[in-house]
């Protein structure tokens, strides 16, 4: 049975939703101010990765992470190589 999870942070003044679709195959969808711009597949239960690019000045590519667990499955924004993952709130639509 698929199910929908969505999850949203501001970032960098930057609104970002992603969405995670879990099933036989996942699907993670990341918008960034309302425009797809990263997406990414995986069978089972694997963790989702996908890259996206902040319309900053200069532009800044940040890492959506979702992480399957018991329950609702988990989204972390990751900035940098070095800074902490935040952790995106899940929303009920």
């Amino acid at each position: 049975m698929r199910r929908r999870h969505h999850f949203h942070i501001d970032h960098l003044g930057h609104s970002v939703t992603a969405t995670v679709e879990t099933g036989r195959r996942s699907v993670l969808e990341v918008l960034v101010d309302g425009k797809e711009t990263g997406y990414a597949t995986a069978a089972g239960d694997r963790p989702l990765t996908a890259a996206v690019e902040l319309p900053t000045e200069p532009p800044r590519t940040v890492t959506v992470r979702a992480v399957h667990g018991p329950g609702v499955p988990r989204c972390l924004l990751l900035p940098d190589e070095d800074a902490e993952p935040l952790v995106m709130a899940p929303r009920a639509y």
